[in-house]
């Protein structure tokens, strides 16, 4: 107890955006499985601080808030640990912003904080707004021009390492810069969309290729944020896998994975493996309800996939779906076992793979026939078209 009181008693010497990094990293770290003797008292006196809410969501101060403002909608609160397209970490943000303002643009930084605050406490949200899109600018061409530079990569990453352990903190910062440099674009993408997309048919996702295919023309290295802004209109967010399923003239997954928004197909992928970090750190805390919940869109994604794409096992998305599927099971497996066989466990119910029922059969099938039917139409119009 003596040694954490003499942690606690260094850590309120760090300024406080520190100590929030130190927060986000020490709940990474957690998410992760390493055990620290005194974490837990640490985070419970940090999140004192910061989260008077109960929020998990990582807080940083105003300026910087609004410079983030671009990055909202693609953000995620799952731990920084995995490369994620189209999504970026919260807890990457405040590691990303020590770098700005201590390395990259000491002065900069500093005299944006001042005038933000300012402007901030005056209410002048307008003016905030044209400041922190100058600022962002600013910091779009150096960063341009410092990861443009030679062994570039090597050295931001060592610098981030300073504030973060996180392996994708030096991805999450490319992706900052892809967002920042396309802002414009995607709110003008963002403001085309439906408030939702309840239906997701075949007119629709044809429209949403449509506006995909007219944004990848000025900016397709963004297309990933695109895809991210119709992902988070849709009730079932796999159903981004149709904007790939849909251009390809077969279901076999070397077709769909030829198409211009194959990337769809990884970030439901992507999906999956953000579930399999949550779901570990939900058995961890004994959260059974919130676990059986993730379990259950975890088993619907997984089949969801393997009916809309052929021969996916043999695809590179089909070993890292294998992949995923065995560490979940493991997961389960060793939260089961600690009942006994005669009490059983919600997580080890069938009912939450709905699609091994008769029902759920019977709608693999009617897929399948669906798809067979559309295969067999589009080969015969394009044996008309050659004829």
């Amino acid at each position: 107890m003596a040694q954490v009181d003499r942690i606690l008693e260094f850590v309120q010497r760090l300024t406080p955006l520190t100590r929030s990094c130190l927060l986000t990293e020490l709940e990474r770290l957690d998410g992760c499985g390493v055990e620290m003797p005194g974490s837990a008292d640490l985070q419970a006196k940090l999140r004192a601080e910061f989260r008077k809410d109960g929020s998990t969501q990582n807080r940083i101060n105003s300026p910087s808030r609004s410079f983030f403002t671009p990055l909202e909608p693609f953000l995620t609160d799952g731990a920084p640990e995995h490369d994620n397209s189209g999504r970026i970490p919260r807890g990457s943000l405040a590691p990303i912003w020590e770098w700005i303002g201590r390395d990259l643009l000491p002065t900069m930084t500093r005299d944006f904080n001042t005038q933000m605050k300012d402007l901030i406490a005056a209410d002048k949200n307008q003016q905030a707004k044209q400041v922190a899109s100058t600022f962002q600018t600013k910091v779009v061409k150096y960063l341009e021009s410092t990861l443009g530079a030679a062994d570039a990569a090597d050295q931001t990453r060592a610098k981030l390492a300073a504030y973060t352990a996180s392996r994708s903190a030096y991805g999450d910062l490319v992706k900052m810069l892809c967002v920042l440099r396309a802002r414009d674009a995607l709110a003008k993408f963002d403001e085309a969309l439906p408030k939702q997309l309840s239906k997701f048919d075949d007119a629709m996702v044809g429209k949403m290729i449509g506006l995909l295919n007219g944004f990848a023309k000025k900016n397709a290295e963004a297309v990933p944020f695109a895809i991210t802004l119709i992902a988070i209109r849709l009730k079932t967010p796999w159903q981004i896998t149709r904007l790939a399923t849909k251009a390809s003239p077969t279901k076999k997954a070397a077709d769909v994975a030829a198409t211009p928004h194959a990337i769809a197909v990884s970030m439901v992928l992507d999906r999956i493996d953000d579930n399999r970090a949550a779901l570990r750190i939900a058995l961890r805390n004994n959260r059974v309800l919130v676990a059986k919940a993730l379990l259950a869109d975890i088993y619907d994604t997984e089949y969801a996939l393997r009916v809309r794409i052929d021969k996916l096992d043999a695809s590179g998305w089909g070993v890292r779906l294998h992949g995923l599927m065995e560490a979940i099971a493991a997961l389960v497996e060793e939260e089961v076992k600690r009942f006994p066989d005669e009490v059983g466990h919600v997580l080890g119910s069938l009912r939450l793979r709905g699609y091994q029922s008769l029902g759920g059969r019977l709608t693999f099938l009617a897929w399948k026939g669906r798809d067979a039917i559309s295969e067999g139409a589009a080969f015969c119009k394009r044996l008309i078209n050659v004829a």
